[in-house]
């Protein structure tokens, strides 16, 4: 250590740039071999003995690291101990660090080296040591040693036990290979040594931390070898073992649980699936017990092996008694409990005659069932699978988004499955069951593909008898599945998956109908849910009928049932507080204490002066929904001549077509007002509005054209539009009345809502076949071809005097 007199006394050293990647950094104590050969190091090594020649000192030179290609602001005070030869051949110096330079300006000095001027750093520690440096070198001597001793440096660990001063101690880390250059540099740089120390005590730490992470890894890894090493000669030895036994017992079969041939060979399967299995067989046979593929083979022969290839149910042909099963669950639905009677009786004649099999494909079918929510379309799969003697099993398809949902995935993937089709086939453990795809038109398509394309195989009769799942990857024949497909919306079903169904529609319920079904079917099952015996409670036809038509307006039964299971409750509540007795008899007027008061009152049932059509320029008409059909008002009204407001006004939130069934019906009474004795003059002069209540609800389509122009009419006319008349029908701008779709669900929603007169278009008047008989009867039904027929059946006569408008009117949410 340097003494206080030279620690200011400035010295003029050569400088030796320190910068190759096996020595960048010196530290004092240190003794370091440089290679003569680098033009730099000779010149400062050179300098420094003609420097020191004649002194009788030892050469010395300035190490300074040199970081890119800048110097650092302290260096380390060298003497060159040798020059000789290293290792290798090379010419070479020793050179032993001595102490801390501060590095000052440059100077000049013999050779071809750069001379600067430097100044002894002073290091002072305290005598004695503090306890707590003492404490640190201690932890400091232990680290280094628990380093030294697991690279099997025993012969440096006395040597650092020996180490008394602490700059001394600190800088002998200066020979650890994991310091990085910057932590060399921070070395030198730090004048105090307590603080060197305590840097390299935590790099140390950390060293020695991350070793044992390492290490830890190493061994956990070694063992796991290890144990699949041994697993692996265990499995070989018992193997061995096991053939020797089967071979002393002359058992050859083996146990068959292991031995996948032997499940294969003993399986009943078609002939290519076998081909495919016994390759998969023989790839695990070649494969080690350690390799994944050994894993994904396993699963696809338990997949295979578990699906129901020769399994068949045998079709119940009792054709009456198919029938008495389907009325005896559903009633109405005519369409579909037809279709499977004709199917089963096709399959009947066919199995009769030996023709099970034509063109290598069975008998099938595939239905689409199209209706409102709450008409049984669901449940109907399950008593066409009863009816027929046949498995059922549901599919659920809303939601769903990916294209592999249903042909599969391939086996590669970590969690391949077969696709929902298969998956279904093998959990009704038949390959003829009823699959009903529940909600088809809800399916959706993203990035991963469209779900309703991978359809279009599966559901054409003409293909699916070699259907591929990309999981399965062998012919599956499904031409004798009968699929069910479910949907409420026709439109949201791909044309092309349409066209490979046969479409039966289910439009609703007639009032008599939902009486039946609340009477058989709801009220059993909604007393035993309630906890009232058969007896307890009898719910009268008449309030059954008031429940369907008064407390709810729809085209299935659903929210009858909720209201038949709301009025259960509180008969059931009322009998537990003491305040009703059983058994209980519920009538028309008793639903009003017990559920409150009706939430669809009939227009034809309220005051004739609060009716909606009580005054000019309002008229009713017929629309279809998702949920059914329903009545749909319009209102129009002109503007008062002073305001100045002229054209047409349309409020509703009204689609595109909607839009143009106004301004065509605004067109032909311009024209033809005056044929008609309107005052055409005010659709010149004064703004027109028309307004479609329920503005919330998004309504299109063209049949409201000639509910519109009546609408216009009466209001120009003074002329009411008559309570008990809707219409429904497209307008041209000659006067034509086109025809429009959904008759049937607007017939039915007409008769729910009390009207008695309807006007629909003259060439729809086909479509009345497909309307309920009862229904026909209480509607008073006119086709009409002419917007003027119309006008003649909508409006009152023109001597009768109109009602002031009331101050309110109730209004019902409506979707056109």
């Amino acid at each position: 250590m340097a003494t206080e007199s030279d620690s200011h006394t400035p010295l003029a050293l050569p400088v030796l740039p320190l910068d190759s990647a096996d020595q960048d950094v010196v530290l004092p104590g240190m003794v370091v071999p440089l290679d003569l050969s680098d033009r730099e190091v000779r010149a400062a090594v050179e300098a420094a003995q003609a420097a020191a020649r004649g002194s009788g000192r030892k050469p010395r030179v300035l190490l300074v690291p040199r970081v890119d290609g800048t110097y650092v602001g302290t260096g380390v005070l060298g003497r060159v101990e040798q020059v000789g030869r290293l290792a290798d051949g090379d010419p070479g110096a020793l050179i032993r660090g001595v102490t801390r330079i501060r590095i000052g300006a440059g100077t000049t000095g013999p050779g071809a080296a750069l001379w600067v001027e430097g100044t002894e750093v002073e290091e002072s520690v305290p005598d004695p040591v503090p306890g707590a440096v003492a404490e640190l070198m201690k932890e400091y001597k232990a680290l280094a040693t628990d380093w030294l001793r697991k690279r099997g440096a025993w012969q440096v660990v006395d040597r650092v036990q020996q180490i008394d001063d602490v700059g001394q101690l600190a800088d002998n880390s200066g020979y650890s290979p994991f310091l990085t250059a910057e932590q060399r540099v921070e070395l030198l740089e730090t004048t105090d040594p307590v603080a060197r120390l305590k840097l390299a005590t935590k790099w140390l730490k950390d060293h020695l931390a991350e070793q044992d992470v390492a290490e830890s890894i190493a061994k956990d890894v070694q063992e796991g070898v290890d144990k699949q090493q041994r697993e692996f000669l265990l499995r070989r030895q018992l193997e061995a073992v096991r053939k020797e036994l089967r071979e002393l017992d002359g058992d050859t079969e083996g146990d068959e649980s292991d031995d996948y041939r032997a499940r294969v060979e003993a399986a009943d399967l078609p002939e290519k699936v076998r081909e495919a299995a016994l390759k998969e067989v023989d790839k695990l046979e070649r494969s080690s017990d350690a390799s994944p593929e050994g894993g994904w083979i396993r699963t696809w022969l338990d997949t295979v092996l578990e699906m129901p290839w020769s399994e068949r149910t045998e079709d119940a042909y009792d054709i009456t008694g198919a029938k008495e099963i389907l009325d005896a669950d559903h009633a109405g639905l005519e369409d579909v409990k037809e279709r499977i009677t004709e199917y089963l009786a096709v399959r009947k004649r066919r199995a009769d005659r030996g023709l099970g099999l034509v063109g290598g494909r069975r008998g099938g079918a595939v239905l689409a069932l199209v209706g409102p929510p709450g008409v049984g379309k669901t449940s109907l799969g399950e008593s066409v699978a009863r009816a027929m003697g046949r498995k059922f099993v549901r599919v659920a398809l809303g939601g769903v988004r990916d294209e592999a949902e249903i042909r599969g995935h391939r086996r590669t993937y970590v969690g391949a499955l077969p696709g929902r089709v298969v998956r279904a086939i093998k959990e009704a453990g038949s390959m003829n069951p009823v699959v009903l795809l529940d909600e088809i038109d809800k399916v959706g398509s993203d990035f991963r593909g469209d779900p309703a394309a991978a359809l279009l195989e599966v559901l054409d009769p003409a293909q699916n008898h070699t259907f591929r799942d990309h999981y399965l990857e062998v012919e599956l024949d499904l031409s004798d599945v009968v699929f069910l497909a479910t949907a409420n919306v026709l439109e949201a079903i791909p044309e092309a998956l349409l066209d490979r169904m046969e479409l039966v529609r289910l439009d609703g319920y007639t009032e008599d109908e939902k009486v039946t079904i609340a009477r058989d079917h709801l009220l059993p099952r909604q007393l035993e849910r309630a906890g009232l015996e058969t007896g307890e409670v009898a719910v009268a036809d008449d309030a059954l009928r008031k429940l369907a038509g008064e407390y709810t307006r729809e085209a299935g039964v659903r929210n009858l049932e909720r209201a038949l299971a709301r009025l259960l409750r509180k008969i059931a509540a009322q009998h537990e507080l003491g305040d009703a007795k059983l058994p209980y008899d519920v009538g028309v007027d008793q639903l009003r204490p017990l559920i409150g008061r009706p939430h669809h009152t009939p227009e034809s049932a309220t005051d004739p002066a609060e009716r909606r059509t009580a005054v000019p320029g309002v008229a009713t008409g017929l629309a279809v929904t998702g949920a059914g059909g329903d009545v749909l008002y319009i209102e129009a009204s002109l503007a008062d001549s002073e305001s100045g407001a002229s054209g047409l006004t349309l409020t509703g939130q009204l689609g595109d077509v909607m839009k143009e069934s106004a301004h065509i019906a605004l067109s032909y009474l311009r024209s033809r007002g005056a044929e008609l004795e309107l005052p055409v003059a005010d659709l010149k002069e004064r703004g027109i509005h028309l307004h479609v209540p329920a503005g919330a609800v998004p309504k299109d389509g063209p049949s409201a054209g000639i509910t519109m122009t009546t609408a216009l009419a009466s209001l120009l006319s003074g002329r009411q539009v008559r309570t008990d008349v809707a219409m429904t029908g497209e307008v041209s701008l000659t006067g034509r009345v086109l025809p429009i779709g959904g008759v049937k669900q607007k017939l039915l929603a007409a008769h729910r809502a009390g009207v008695t007169t309807v006007i629909i278009p003259k060439r729809n008047e086909p479509d009345l076949d497909d309307v309920p008989a009862e229904v026909l009867e209480k509607l008073e039904v006119h086709p009409v071809s002419d917007v003027r027929r119309v006008l003649e059946l909508a409006l009152t006569p023109a001597d009768t005097a109109a009602p002031a408008a009331p101050d309110s009117a109730p209004e019902v949410p409506l979707a056109a």
